[in-house]
C-alpha cells in the first residue's frame, strides 16, 4: 500500500488501485473519462518522482518532461506527491450547437460551429465536458476539407449519462465545452497510391466516413474499402450517402453488414464486418488499415491484419472504450 500526498492530505492507495482509483475512493473529485489512457482527461502532475513511462503514453513530450502522467494508468509502487495541473493541459473550446438530426433510431448527429483556432483532421476525437465534471470522448465525423462545421455521431447507450444528455437534452443554440482534437486515426498525405481498408462497428463509422471523404477529395488513387457492421439493422446509418459516394468514385467500395439477424435489406450482408473484410482481403501487404469501434474487434483485427501482411505502423486504430467501472457510466 502506498501513500498519496495531495493538497495537504495523505491518502492511501492499494497495490491493485491506480492513482485515479485511490483518489475517487477517498471522495476526491478529479476529472476522468475513459480510464484507458486515451482521453487524457485525468492528467495530473508528480511532484517528487518521475512517473513510469507507461503512465505517460500518448502525452506530449513537454508534458512528460514536466512530470505529468495519466492517473488511470499508474499503480504506484511507493509514496508519491501529486498535484492537479496548474492550468489546463488540453486546450478547451466552447462551441455552439448549430444542428441535430437522427441518422437512425440509434444514432443522433450533432453539428457544432468551428472556432477559428480549432484545427483538426478527419478521424480525430475530442473530449466533451459536462458541467458536473463528466467527460466522454467522441470522434469527429466531419472533415475540414469539405465541412464548415464539426460533426459528432452519438449512439444510444443503455445507462449512458453523457450520451443520454447529448441525445435528449442538448438542443440547437446550446454550447458544448470540448477539448482540442486528439488521436492519430487520420488520413495523411503521401499515400494516394496505396489501398485503404477501413473497418468500423457502430458509430465507429463516423471517423472512417470523414477519412474516406477526405481521401477521395484529396484525389486518392488507390482502392478504398469501407466495411461497416452492426448487430442489428438499426445500427446501420448513412447507407444512402455511402452508396451514392461509391457510385461517384469507382475506387470507393462500401460494404454494410449485420451480424445477429438477417436484415432483409438489399446490399446488406449477414456477418461481422471485420470477418468479412479479412476473408475478402487475405493479403494486406502495402495496405493502410483503419480500425474503429468495439475494443475487442479492434484488438483482434489488428492482430489479424498484421498476420495478413500489414505493417504495424500502417494499422491505425481507435477503440471505443466503454467504461465498466461502477462509479462511471459509458458515454
Amino acid at each position: 500500500m502506498a501513500k498519496l500526498f495531495f493538497e495537504n492530505r495523505v491518502l492511501t492507495v492499494t497495490d491493485e488501485e491506480t492513482v485515479l482509483d485511490g483518489l475517487l475512493r477517498h471522495g476526491v473529485a478529479v476529472p476522468s473519462g475513459c480510464r484507458s489512457g486515451v482521453c487524457q482527461s485525468c492528467v495530473m502532475k508528480a511532484v517528487d518522482r518521475t512517473p513510469p513511462e507507461a503512465a505517460q503514453t500518448g502525452l506530449r513530450d513537454n508534458l512528460k518532461e514536466r512530470g505529468f502522467f495519466l492517473a488511470c494508468q499508474w499503480r504506484p509502487d511507493g509514496d508519491v506527491a501529486i498535484a492537479l495541473p496548474e492550468q489546463e493541459v488540453l486546450r478547451r473550446f466552447t462551441l455552439p450547437v448549430t444542428g441535430r438530426d437522427d441518422l437512425s433510431p440509434a444514432v443522433v448527429r450533432l453539428r457544432l460551429a468551428v472556432d477559428p483556432a480549432f484545427h483538426y483532421r478527419a478521424g480525430q476525437f475530442i473530449n466533451v465536458y459536462r458541467d458536473d465534471g463528466l467527460v466522454r470522448s467522441y470522434s469527429l465525423s466531419s472533415t475540414p476539407v469539405l465541412d464548415s462545421e464539426l460533426e459528432l455521431h452519438v449512439q444510444k447507450v443503455e445507462g449512458g449519462r453523457v450520451s443520454r444528455w447529448l441525445r435528449e437534452e442538448v438542443v440547437v443554440g446550446d454550447h458544448l465545452t470540448v477539448s482540442e482534437p486528439l488521436g492519430d486515426l487520420c488520413y495523411r498525405s503521401g499515400v494516394r497510391e496505396r489501398n485503404l481498408l477501413l473497418i468500423g462497428t457502430g458509430t465507429g463509422l463516423g471517423p472512417l466516413y470523414g477519412i474516406a471523404r477526405e481521401a477521395l477529395e484529396s484525389g486518392h488513387h488507390g482502392a478504398i474499402h469501407l466495411y461497416h457492421g452492426s448487430g442489428f439493422p438499426e445500427g446501420l446509418y448513412l447507407r444512402d450517402v455511402l452508396q451514392h459516394l461509391a457510385g461517384d468514385f469507382p475506387n470507393f467500395h462500401y460494404w454494410p453488414s449485420v451480424s445477429r439477424v438477417d436484415s432483409g435489406i438489399p446490399g446488406v450482408r449477414r456477418g461481422r464486418a471485420a470477418a468479412l473484410a479479412m476473408a475478402e482481403h487475405p493479403d494486406l501487404r502495402g495496405w493502410l488499415v483503419y480500425l474503429c469501434g468495439h475494443p475487442e474487434m479492434v484488438a483482434a483485427t489488428r492482430r489479424t491484419a498484421f498476420l495478413a501482411g500489414a505493417r504495424l505502423g500502417d494499422i491505425r486504430a481507435d477503440p471505443f472504450i466503454v467504461n465498466a467501472a461502477p462509479e462511471a457510466t459509458p458515454a
